[in-house]
């Protein structure tokens, strides 16, 4: 089989070496597309391929139908809202992803961006620490519960709620469940947005959710910069002088959040699994799901069933 990895944030080279090797083993041809110019490029080159391993890459419809042999393609990640997988469903395409091979990784840079805040962005006056302060995680999933295990090395005190995940689950990590999403914005010092985009949670950190937080509230955002209302949270920021937004996904409102200066701050673009660690794992974990599925039909972790 062809297997394309398309990639317009390239693997590390060490990383795309070892996917490649997998895949060979297994007999696969390895094509490889990096820093692609315009999907008309991609376009072109999955014309003939049956499988692809993306990562942030958008995998519309006219990619979709300029492919007419594909049978998988897997999101090396966790977040696969790139991909029109309701299309790929009906084109009998499978669609996967790695969930929580960059967990660790996307946790690791909750708290490097959370004590960089606290310390006022070391502009060389006092902060505050975040041992004692009450963290609110939003969605225990992969990384919701590496934040946590990293929280209590911290000594915060952690709270969580994700409507799908049971309380006792949350509680049998250590962790205290709370009832709603309300309950964990009105309660915590600090909340840590791990939701997925969806049409559910798509703008649903709103003026009125976040403004539930405490003085002095922290809101972290490592998820999708499309569940934050942003005309909303601007206008927070606006009326609440007290209150901080971190993230490391630039809003499409990057210019407008910059007059809160001391209060907001964006990495300059998504950082989460930008490790070697992570950028090896989850394409490694592509790799070996791609090979399972042509060896036995192996579909684990398909997301559009």
């Amino acid at each position: 089989m062809k297997v394309l990895v398309a990639t317009v944030k390239p693997f590390a080279p060490a990383a795309l070496e070892g996917i490649k090797k997998e895949l060979q083993a297994a007999g696969h041809e390895v094509v490889v597309l990096e820093k692609y110019a315009d999907q008309a490029a991609l376009q072109a080159a999955v014309k003939d391929v049956d499988a692809m391993i993306v990562r942030s890459d958008k995998i519309d419809r006219d990619v979709i139908n300029a492919a007419p042999q594909l049978k998988i393609v897997v999101r090396a990640g966790a977040g696969y809202d790139s991909i029109d997988t309701a299309y790929a469903k009906e084109k009998n395409i499978v669609v996967e992803n790695t969930p929580g091979q960059n967990a660790n990784a996307v946790a690791e840079l909750v708290f490097g961006l959370l004590v960089y805040t606290v310390r006022n962005f070391y502009n060389g006056k006092a902060g505050t620490e975040l041992k004692g302060k009450k963290l609110g995680i939003l969605a225990f999933g992969n990384v919701g519960r590496n934040v946590a295990r990293i929280a209590k090395g911290f000594g915060m005190d952690v709270y969580a709620f994700d409507a799908y995940c049971p309380a006792n689950v949350i509680e049998e990590a250590g962790v205290h469940a709370v009832k709603s999403q309300d309950d964990l914005f009105k309660t915590c010092d600090i909340v840590s947005l791990h939701i997925p985009a969806t049409p559910e949670t798509k703008e649903s950190i709103n003026y009125k959710t976040v403004n539930q937080l405490e003085k002095g509230g922290i809101l972290i955002n490592t998820a999708r910069k499309e569940v934050i209302n942003e005309p909303e949270l601007i206008k927070l920021l606006q009326d609440r002088p007290d209150l901080k937004y971190i993230t490391d996904i630039k809003p499409d409102a990057d210019a407008e959040f910059k007059q809160f200066e001391g209060r907001y701050f964006s990495t300059p673009k998504k950082m989460g699994a930008q490790t070697a660690e992570a950028n090896t794992n989850a394409g490694m974990a592509a790799a070996r799901q791609i090979n399972a599925f042509f060896k036995d039909g192996c579909t684990k972790f398909q997301v559009n069933k």
